[in-house]
């Protein structure tokens, strides 16, 4: 039998353009240039299984992805011949060969997210691919306050949108924390896996309590209606960055 490697890279990218991470029939995703550009580099079919499939206009600085090859090249090589060959939006800043029965997603980890905010009069073009714009003023205590609620092991249901595919809505939240920085509000939250657009419902919530639609205790009883009707909007893709991503148990990547 033909002796394969597995590859895992460390993927960065501007989401803007494309339709999400996961291949689609009709539009351009991150997996699918990537599918190309190793194609094109070993001459084999090849796709990556990547660890967070992130929607459309949602971008990453550290997706984690794997795929198996005939190819000689060094795992570490990877990155630099697949950089030649990928958009300017897309970049491999790590590659390396690990264990075959290395999969991304059956391995116990910990994910952090970045959701930004421009909190001011006016929008900033250079901003606008980035981070979500609002002249609404926010209150930055009162969106720490509602985000305490969320902090542990919950059933998040009502932060999944209409489509996910979980078989569980239990979810666990190290860390929820809201920092303003100028006329920019950064929530951070780190968990051990998100719902289908959780975090965007998230920071949707802590804006309507941030705005004073919402009181933040009222976040407890959100928690506990596990409905979707009672959390805030789900906030625009274009704020969301995936940060951070660690495997527990020992496993690096």
């Amino acid at each position: 039998m033909e002796n394969k490697k597995r590859i895992c890279l460390t993927v960065a990218y501007d989401g803007t353009a494309y339709c999400g991470w996961q291949v689609q029939k009709n539009g351009r995703t991150i997996e699918g240039e990537l599918n190309r550009a190793l194609g094109e580099l070993t001459g084999e079919e090849i796709l990556v299984t990547g660890a967070s499939r992130t929607d459309a206009g949602v971008h990453g600085l550290c997706n984690i992805a794997v795929f198996d090859t005939l190819s000689r090249i060094p795992g570490e090589k990877f990155s630099y011949a697949l950089n030649q060959r990928l958009p300017e939006d897309i970049r491999v800043r790590a590659s390396k060969e690990v264990d075959k029965d290395f999969h991304p997603r059956h391995c116990r980890s910990k994910k952090t997210y970045e959701y930004h905010i421009l909190n001011s009069e006016f929008p900033n073009p250079v901003k606008r691919l980035y981070a979500h714009f609002t002249y609404v003023p926010l209150d930055e205590e009162k969106m720490r306050r509602a985000a305490a609620y969320l902090v542990g092991e919950h059933d998040f249901a009502s932060f999944r949108s209409a489509g996910s595919q979980a078989e569980t809505t239990v979810r666990t939240i190290y860390e929820l924390d809201v920092a303003r920085d100028g006329e920019e509000i950064i929530i951070r939250v780190t968990g051990n896996g998100f719902l289908y657009n959780m975090v965007r419902i998230i920071a949707g919530t802590l804006m309507e309590a941030g705005c004073g639609r919402m009181e933040p205790e009222k976040m407890r009883e959100v928690l506990a209606a596990g409905d979707r009707a009672a959390a805030g909007p789900t906030a625009p893709a274009c704020g969301l960055i995936l940060v951070k991503y660690e495997y527990e148990n020992n496993v690096t990547v």
